[in-house]
């Protein structure tokens, strides 16, 4: 009775840890969406930017993110939309640029024929808006302005015809653009310092290809974006690097660009973004639409973490805190939940298991069944972190996307392959390693349990000869790393073979049976070898037949 009642005892209790490592909101490669709620509770939302927006009269902005609202499914969103189309009626002209029209248009010349929300590139391209932009900064003060204004002379020009050239329309508007940006001061010092210095060094003779990058991803913006829209983007943008990023993936994700624009909104991290973006080309869109139902706060916080969302379904919400301000240590907590819990699972069993006979009793050696329930403890956490961690073998999802430039507004003419240089990533498929670490830590697992079974023997209370059979008795034991390395082998085959596994490998087939061999026969070899010696020695001084040293010296003298 006294077994059975720690047997129940330690049942209930590693269940119960369990329950509670489960409830832990921390993974290893991805982030709990409780936690990007707890991180955006009493941030900005979405709605309070957009009405921001809405009070600096700049309405393009404020339609963008009310489109990501309507997409992410805020409650809220139907207020902004109210106010937003307020204005939209008090202003109808407001439409078009997404808000008062910039110098040095005005209200009576909007210079757009469209009646609502017209992209700004369109309306730079037409050549009566082009040259009054481009008289307006021929008066401007501004340094980095003129220097702009200087690159029209260029013909080395790699992507864009030169602008004296007839198809120069292009490369004006986009001059026109950015320093129209640069007048009215719309840009960040860094972007603003950067896009001067490569103007400059393009006018004293070097590459004009980096000013041209900067020119094609400021007309495809704004081949997507209004007036309004682009000053509100690139106005966070703190270098060029990062306005390629953002340009590109606006271009491969037209149908999202809501959710980019307001997450770099919430955010005032558009690297963050770009890069978030980038590494999950597949789900990291859906995920920033989640985080922006949490706010400002739950945007960062999925990009500083820079893992792709895990929504959970169980219900709790154990060190909601520490999984956000402290990731590591609940992680480490909730790893040490499992470890405890698979820990008194094992010593459950072994109050379970029935007393052992008279006969038997020299052979129990105290502590060794603590080391057998770690060992189990820590493959039971393995095992729980395969079956439960999100994401554990997911491939990478990082984007290589192409630039290329289309301008329908001047025909088809204009349709450049650019980009920067791709990287090839030879990364090994995260399924194939996790699939060698299994192998691995299975066969280390073994490994172990075999010196412990060893040591135990070692110090049962027996003679040295029943040891020997005792060890002789263990050869399945000793042996069970091979016979898994060739149990792994043969199902991942049969797996290959009837399409469960999608791409095969041969590596990691034969990995098992590698691991097998190397590690029994370090055991055998360095442990058990050496071990039986010992127990055939001690077995040959204590027995009684063995010839004693003195007649052994008489046959050695004996003629």
């Amino acid at each position: 009775m006294h077994r059975w009642k720690w047997f129940a005892i330690c049942t209930v209790l590693g269940l119960l840890l369990i329950v509670c490592g489960l409830l832990v909101p921390a993974h290893l490669r991805a982030v709990d969406s409780r936690v990007i709620e707890r991180a955006g509770r009493n941030t900005p939302a979405l709605t309070e930017k957009g009405l921001a927006l809405v009070s600096a009269n700049n309405l393009g902005a404020a339609q963008l993110l009310l489109q990501a609202g309507k997409e992410a499914s805020l409650a809220d969103h139907e207020t902004l939309a109210v106010v937003a189309g307020n204005l939209a009626n008090e202003h109808p002209d407001w439409q078009a640029w997404g808000g008062p029209e910039p110098r040095p248009f005005s209200s009576s010349d909007r210079g757009v024929v469209n009646a609502g929300s017209e992209p700004f590139t369109e309306i730079m391209i037409r050549q009566a808006n082009r040259e009054k932009v481009l008289d307006f900064l021929r008066a401007s003060p501004t340094a980095a302005v003129q220097e702009l204004l200087r690159c029209r002379r260029l013909t080395n020009t790699t992507f864009f015809p030169p602008s004296q050239s007839a198809s120069g329309q292009a490369f004006d508007a986009a001059l026109a653009i950015c320093g129209l940006l640069l007048e009215q001061g719309r840009l960040s010092g860094g972007l603003s310092q950067e896009m001067a210095g490569l103007a400059a060094n393009a006018n004293r003779g070097g590459s004009p290809q980096p000013l041209e990058y900067v020119f094609m991803d400021m007309l495809s913006l704004g081949q997507r974006l209004n007036w309004g829209q682009l000053v509100a983007f690139v106005g966070r943008i703190d270098d060029a690097g990062t306005l390629r990023l953002l340009a590109n993936l606006a271009r491969k994700s037209d149908t999202q660009l809501a959710v980019l624009f307001s997450a770099v909104q919430l955010s005032g991290k558009p690297a963050d973004a770009a890069g978030y973006l980038m590494k999950f080309s597949e789900t990291g869109f859906g995920d920033l639409r989640t985080s922006l139902r949490f706010g400002a706060g739950g945007v960062t916080e999925l990009l500083r973490r820079n893992q792709p969302m895990h929504v959970s379904k169980l219900p709790g919400q154990i060190a909601l805190d520490y999984c956000w301000q402290m990731p590591g240590f609940a992680l480490s907590l909730k790893w040490f939940l499992y470890l405890a819990g698979g820990f008194l699972l094992a010593a459950a069993m072994h109050f379970a298991r029935p007393a052992v006979s008279a006969l038997e009793q020299p052979l129990q050696v105290r502590g060794f069944h603590v080391a057998r329930e770690i060992l189990f403890a820590l493959g039971f956490l393995f095992v729980v972190l395969l079956l439960s961690e999100p994401f554990l073998a997911q491939e990478s999802q990082k984007a290589e996307m192409p630039f290329r430039l289309r301008l329908p507004m001047v025909g088809s003419a204009v349709a450049a392959e650019a980009g920067a240089p791709s990287s090839i990533m030879n990364s090994v498929n995260p399924v194939i390693l996790l699939t060698l670490a299994l192998f691995f830590v299975l066969q280390g697992l073994i490994y172990i349990a075999c010196l412990v079974k060893l040591a135990e023997i070692r110090r049962q209370r027996v003679p040295p000869r029943v040891k020997l059979r005792l060890l002789e008795n263990e050869e399945h034991l000793f042996d069970a790393g091979l016979y898994l390395g060739f149990a792994g082998t043969i199902v991942s085959l049969i797996l290959v073979s009837v399409g469960v596994i999608k791409q095969p490998s041969l590596m990691a087939a034969y990995s098992s049976t590698a691991f097998g061999i190397i590690f029994v026969s370090v055991f055998k070899i360095f442990h058990l070898r050496p071990a039986r010696r010992t127990l055939l020695l001690e077995s040959e001084a204590a027995s009684p037949e063995r010839v004693a040293p003195g007649v052994a010296a008489s046959f050695a003298t004996s003629p």
